[in-house]
C-alpha cells in the first residue's frame, strides 16, 4: 500500500516520483513497463539512431491503415524504458511559442497561461549561459539549477553552420534561444545534455531520488487496470513475469503513460466513451467520451539532398577511420560527432506572413533521410543533408482505440493524417520553404542532387501527393486526454478525472492542443504543474 501510484516511468512520471517523494512524508510507487536505462547508447547522444530500432526500450507503435495516405501504416516509436521516449529522442530542448499556453488558459483552464507555467519552466531546467552568465533578458525566462540541463551543443557538424548561413541568405532572421523573448527565427538547438551525454528525465529526476526509502520503483511490469472502489481509484492491477499483482494507493492513482498508454489504460479500466467500452465488452466505470480522442500529432515533411562532400554523417566504407577518431573523442572526453544530437540546427518560421506566430519549425540533419533509422541502406551508400519541416499546428484530429479487451495487446492508433486539407497544404508550403533554403549560395558547393521529393516533383498537385506517400510522425503525440470543461474533456485544470475520485492524468496526453514546437519538456513542465497541484491538494506545497 502506497499514498501516490504512478503508472509510467517516462518523462512525466520521473518528474513526479521525485517530486512527491522528495520530503519523504508520501509513500510512492513507480511502476514502468520498460528496463532501467542503463544502456550506455541511451547514455550517448547519437545513440538516438540506434534506440529508434531498438526491440528493449521502444514499443515501436504502428498506426492503423491512414485513409488520406495510401492507407500506409505509419511507425511510431515511443519510450519503454525509465525516462521513456526522453532517453529515445532527438535532446531538443524547446517549449513552444508562449502562445500556444495562453490559449489552453482561454480554452477554460485556470492557471495555464504563459505567466503562471513559466516559473514551472524556470524551476526544472538548468539554463546552460553564455561566458557572461545570465543577462536580465535571459533570467526572465530561464532558471539555473534545476534537474533538467539546457545545454549548448558541443559539437557542431560543419554542414549545420552553412545551413544557418544558407537561412540567413534566404531572409529567416537567426536565433540563438528559441525559449527566450522571441521563438522566431533560426540557430542552434539547446539540448538536453550534461557533460556531453544525454540528461533524460530519468538521469535528471530519478537518478536523485532513487534511493529513498519512500520510493519504490517497480520496472518490467505492464498495467492492466486500474482498481476503483465504487467511484474512488484505490489501485492499479498489474502483469509481470507471468503473474498479475496489485498496488494500493491510499491518496491517488497517477497516470503518466503517455498519450498513447494513459487512454488505453482508462479504457481497460472501464473509463471512456460508451460505444468503445461496449464494443469490448467492459463495463462502464465512468462514460467519458473524450477518452482517447483529440489525437495530435506533428507531421514531418523532408527534403533531402545528396551531397558532393563528405562532411555529413554516413555509415559509408570511407567514413570508418572517422568514426573511429569520434569514438575516441567520445570515450575519453565525451567529445566529437558522438555528441551531437544529430537535430544539431534548426528553427521557426511563418508559412504565410499573415501566420500571427511561427506555425513552421525545421530539422536539419547532415545525413540522408534514413526512415526512422530503420533503413540503413542510404546511410551506407551516400553523404547527404536533409531538412526535416513540420506544421506546427494540424488541424486533423485522431483517436486512440483498443484493439481487443486484451490488455497486452498494442491499441489501435488513428491520428487521421490530412483529413482535413489544410494540414496538406501546409506542408506543401514547407517543402518549398526548405527547398528555399537549398537553393541559397551557401549550399551550391554542395549540393548533388535533390534526393527527396525529387527535382521532377514540382507541381503542387505533385507535392501533395508525395506527401501522401512520404510524410512521418514527429513523435509528438498529445491530447488524448484532454484538459477542459467541454463534452471531450477527460480532466480539469488540475488534472483530475472528471467524475472520479484519487485519479489523475499528469502527461502529454492532457494537452488540449499542441504546442508549437517539441513536446519533452512541456511534458515536464506539466509534471512539476502537475506534482505541485496534488501536494497543494494534500497540504502541502512546493515553491517556484
Amino acid at each position: 500500500m502506497y499514498d501516490y501510484v504512478i503508472v509510467g516511468g517516462g518523462s512525466a512520471g520521473c518528474v513526479l516520483a521525485n517530486r512527491l517523494s522528495a520530503d519523504g512524508r508520501y509513500r510512492v510507487c513507480l511502476l514502468e513497463a520498460g528496463p532501467a536505462d542503463t544502456d550506455p547508447m541511451i547514455r550517448m547522444p547519437a545513440g538516438v539512431i540506434s534506440q529508434m530500432r531498438s526491440d528493449r526500450h521502444n514499443w515501436k507503435f504502428w498506426t492503423v491503415p491512414q485513409a488520406e495516405m495510401g492507407q500506409r501504416r505509419l511507425y511510431w516509436p515511443r519510450g519503454r524504458v525509465l525516462g521513456g521516449s526522453s532517453a529515445i529522442n532527438a535532446m531538443c530542448y524547446v517549449r513552444g511559442h508562449a502562445s500556444d499556453y495562453d490559449h489552453w488558459a482561454a480554452l477554460g483552464n485556470p492557471g495555464w497561461s504563459y505567466d503562471e507555467v513559466l516559473p514551472y519552466f524556470r524551476r526544472l531546467e538548468h539554463f546552460e549561459p553564455g561566458a557572461d552568465g545570465l543577462d536580465d533578458a535571459q533570467a526572465r525566462y530561464h532558471g539555473l539549477g534545476g534537474p533538467l540541463h539546457a545545454s549548448r551543443l558541443r559539437h557542431h557538424n560543419p554542414l549545420s553552420e552553412v545551413f544557418l548561413e544558407a537561412t540567413r541568405q534566404a531572409g529567416h532572421p537567426a536565433n540563438d534561444d528559441f525559449n527566450g523573448a522571441e521563438q522566431a527565427g533560426m540557430g542552434f538547438y539547446h539540448v538536453a545534455q550534461q557533460g556531453g551525454e544525454r540528461c533524460s528525465n530519468a538521469r535528471a529526476y530519478l537518478r536523485p531520488a532513487e534511493g529513498r526509502r519512500n520510493l519504490d520503483i517497480i520496472t518490467g511490469v505492464r498495467a492492466t487496470r486500474v482498481l476503483f472502489d465504487a467511484r474512488r481509484a484505490v489501485g492499479v492491477r498489474y502483469y509481470a513475469a507471468g503473474t498479475y499483482r496489485e498496488v494500493g494507493a491510499q491518496r491517488e492513482v497517477i497516470l503518466a503513460a503517455g498519450a498513447i498508454g494513459s487512454p488505453q489504460l482508462l479504457l481497460l479500466s472501464g473509463v471512456g466513451p460508451a460505444e468503445e467500452l461496449a464494443r469490448h465488452a467492459i463495463t462502464p466505470v465512468q462514460v467519458l467520451e473524450g477518452v482517447g480522442r483529440n489525437l495530435q500529432d506533428h507531421l514531418d515533411a523532408y527534403v533531402s539532398m545528396r551531397s558532393r562532400t563528405r562532411l555529413g554523417l554516413s555509415l559509408h566504407p570511407l567514413s570508418l577511420l572517422r568514426s573511429l577518431k569520434a569514438l575516441v573523442l567520445y570515450v575519453f572526453g565525451r567529445r566529437g560527432e558522438l555528441t551531437s544530437n544529430v537535430a544539431e540546427a534548426g528553427g521557426f518560421l511563418k508559412s504565410s506572413p499573415d501566420e500571427p506566430v511561427p506555425d513552421l519549425q525545421f530539422h536539419f540533419v547532415p545525413l540522408v533521410y534514413a526512415y526512422h533509422g530503420l533503413d540503413l541502406r542510404p546511410l551506407l551508400r551516400h553523404y547527404g543533408y536533409t531538412i526535416m519541416a513540420c506544421d506546427l499546428r494540424p488541424h486533423s484530429r485522431g483517436e486512440i482505440r483498443l484493439h481487443n479487451a486484451d490488455p497486452l495487446a498494442p491499441p489501435e492508433i488513428d491520428p487521421r493524417h490530412f483529413e482535413d486539407p489544410r494540414d496538406l497544404d501546409k506542408l506543401v508550403t514547407a517543402l518549398r520553404k526548405a527547398r528555399e533554403v537549398f537553393a541559397q549560395a551557401a549550399f551550391a558547393p554542395h549540393n548533388a542532387e535533390e534526393m527527396h521529393p525529387g527535382a521532377e516533383v514540382r507541381s503542387d498537385d505533385d507535392l501533395r501527393q508525395w506527401l501522401r506517400g512520404h510524410a512521418e510522425t514527429l513523435y509528438h503525440p498529445v491530447g488524448t486526454c484532454k484538459m477542459g470543461s467541454d463534452p471531450l474533456a477527460v480532466v480539469d485544470a488540475r488534472l483530475r478525472v472528471h467524475g472520479l475520485e484519487g485519479l489523475r492524468v499528469v502527461d502529454a496526453s492532457i494537452m488540449p492542443t499542441l504546442v508549437g514546437g517539441n513536446t519533452n519538456v512541456p511534458t515536464t513542465m506539466i509534471a512539476e504543474k502537475g506534482a505541485d497541484m496534488i501536494l497543494q491538494d494534500a497540504g502541502h506545497r512546493m515553491s517556484t
